[in-house]
């Protein structure tokens, strides 16, 4: 035994003399990745660097749970994933709620790092170049950190600003919040930067343009005007807001308002005056038809619909990405899907008639035949009662051979007599009795309608789009009328019409202001814009404090007529629609003040002693 501990000591005491004569052995290059200092003496590898920091974009908004059920747009139809949270203002420090990768403090703080990193080493890189890649790259690298630091004012209100990556030796790794002008300001200079370098140079699909960063600066600066972040008027409106002693944080404490909004409006023209959308420039409404289709085309980006996106999240079938479900996360469960964020009564009722008036429930015809007449953009989103939908599988097709959409509850005749059919899209379904929608809608806006693409074990290639040019349009009418400029408004506001077929707004005063919100409402649907809406022209109380509502459908035999299968047929049934309001059991929403800003994690206060957190909490 002593001659076997000998040995081993031996063996030991080589090991040492081996190690202390080859310093090289603790410093050997790891096999399966790339070392930081080959990275920044390559100019490819420099490049791969800076397209990683993409990846704080995740799947865009396509992800299960998608934003639109934390408004009055959706509701999430599975429990337990921190919706309610949120939708209920239940949010605390402790349990922020369901918050998606795309926005939380820690994660989009990992981005800004490596922004920051790729800016330092890029400024004066260790490899031979022409110097017009490398501007690319540290224009991109700039954006991405103007992008995820504008991810954190909109959300969480003013930052720590980081411009440089720390390390291991920092003095302190406790920095205060900066104002939410410094925080603006440093957003719009990172973006300015970005622009510059960007001019010219080439679009390569999914990454910063020039386009997309002016768009982003035409962003910040619309919400910078808006009025929870004009201190004056945010305090006059929220007793939270009024009584909280860090209001810089969250707002403009001083300063010309006016000025803000001729710095939106000329931030939205900029995007205006070096691109366009798809079907701009109508002086006149398209068929109704036509419009259905352009607004499709818009939403998927496709058939001229590709110029709408000024900077997009693409998807491709061999990486088999969650971005590339939203068919089987979102669509009806009698084709076997998922019912994931299905449209609101609330939503619904939003959308125009064709002639451009409001639709009522107390009209009799719009109450008796809803789904009618509406505006084209209604069809192009939603799925609702009778509407055409895909084939379905081979196995259900006996059930319902034209591919019709099914919420209701109708007769049919069985055995000679009169019994209930539960539609094959509602939680009663022959097919499947869960992943029902409880609102009677779904979810149609992004899902490819090519019966080829079979939502459960199909992904689809259609872009999240992180940057539109519609809504750089949008924010200059919202800036225009806010400036008294409204004819001007007026004319691009009608363009986004003319091109669904709607006909144009004449109102003047605040009834355009709220035509304006609404087109706005109804044209970005799902598009992750509704949530910071509401909240930035503070009018969520009457909004997201609403509780969620659906529709119930029942189809009774006209006198004489019987059906043995079930279609849609209003020449065979009389229908009847009900508006409902959810059950408080499965949602029960409410709106406090706390809710215009998500709480930063206690995690976070606590490493960082000089953070101040958010009112309400």
């Amino acid at each position: 035994m002593k001659k076997i501990n000998k040995y081993f000591a031996f063996l030991l005491a080589a090991s040492f003399m081996f190690t202390a004569c080859n310093d090289e052995f603790l410093n050997t290059k790891p096999l399966g990745e790339v070392d930081e200092t080959s990275v920044w003496t390559d100019l490819a590898l420099a490049e791969a660097f800076v397209v990683g920091i993409y990846q704080g974009l995740g799947n865009g908004g396509f992800d299960e749970q998608m934003l639109a059920s934390l408004t009055d747009e959706a509701m999430f139809t599975h429990p337990g994933r921190g919706i309610n949270t949120i939708t209920e203002a239940r949010s605390n420090p402790a349990d922020i709620g369901w918050v998606n990768n795309t926005l939380a403090w820690n994660n989009m703080y990992s981005r800004i790092r490596a922004a920051n990193l790729a800016i330092e080493k890029l400024t004066s890189p260790d490899f031979p170049h022409s110097g017009e890649m490398v501007d690319r790259l540290i224009a991109e690298a700039r954006f991405m950190r103007a992008y995820y630091y504008q991810q954190l004012l909109r959300y969480y209100g003013g930052f720590p600003i980081i411009d440089f990556p720390y390390t291991l030796d920092a003095e302190t790794f406790e920095i205060p919040r900066n104002t939410f002008e410094e925080c603006v300001n440093f957003i719009v200079a990172d973006l300015d930067e970005a622009a510059n370098l960007l001019v010219g140079k080439s679009a390569i699909r999914g990454r910063a343009t020039q386009a997309a960063a002016l768009a982003l600066k035409s962003r910040v600066l619309l919400y910078a005007a808006s009025d929870l972040h004009d201190g004056p008027t945010a305090t006059s409106k929220s007793a939270d807001l009024a009584a909280y002693g860090n209001l810089p944080v969250l707002a403009y404490t001083s300063g010309n308002r006016t000025e803000r909004w001729q710095k939106a409006q000329a931030a939205a023209k900029a995007v205006l005056d070096i691109t366009t959308g798809n079907q701009m420039g109508l002086s006149a409404p398209v068929s109704h038809e036509a419009g259905i289709q352009n607004y499709i085309n818009n939403a998927m980006a496709r058939n001229g619909g590709e110029a709408e996106i000024l900077l997009g999240r693409y998807f491709i079938n061999l990486k088999n990405e969650n971005g590339g479900r939203q068919g089987l996360f979102n669509g009806p469960n009698g084709y076997n899907n998922w019912a994931g964020n299905t449209p609101v009564q609330l939503l619904i009722d939003d959308y125009e008639m064709m002639d451009g008036t409001s639709f009522s429930w107390d009209n009799p015809t719009h109450a008796s035949a809803p789904y009618e007449n509406r505006d084209a953009r209604f069809y192009a989103s939603v799925l609702y009662d009778g509407a055409q939908w895909k084939p379905r599988s081979s196995a259900n097709q006996p059930r319902d051979p034209l591919g019709q959409i099914q919420t209701g509850t109708y007769e049919v005749n069985s055995g000679g007599e009169v019994v209930p059919h539960f539609g094959l899209d509602t939680r009663n379904s022959p097919i499947e009795d869960w992943n029902g929608t409880y609102t009677g809608y779904y979810f149609r806006k992004f899902i490819d309608a090519n019966p080829a693409i079979v939502d459960q074990n199909t992904w689809q290639q259609v872009p999240w789009p992180v940057l539109r040019y519609t809504e750089a349009v949008l924010n200059y009418v919202e800036a225009s009328i806010e400036l008294g400029q409204e004819d001007e408004a007026k004319a691009w506001l009608n363009q986004i019409r003319f091109r669904v077929g709607q006909p144009a707004i004449t109102e003047t005063g605040d009834a355009l202001k709220q035509r304006y919100r609404n087109e706005r409402r109804i044209e970005m649907a799902y598009e992750e814009q509704r949530y910071h809406d509401v909240r930035r022209w503070m009018i969520a109380p009457e909004t997201l404090g609403r509780q969620a509502n659906g529709i119930n459908i029942t189809g009774t035999f006209k006198p004489g007529q019987s059906l043995d299968r079930y279609r849609y047929d209003p020449n065979i049934y009389n229908y009847v629609y009900k508006v409902i309001d959810m059950d408080p059991g499965k949602e029960n929403r409410k709106w406090l003040d706390k809710m215009y800003y998500l709480p930063i994690h206690r995690d976070e206060i606590n490493r960082n002693a000089q953070l101040v957190q958010n009112p309400g909490y």
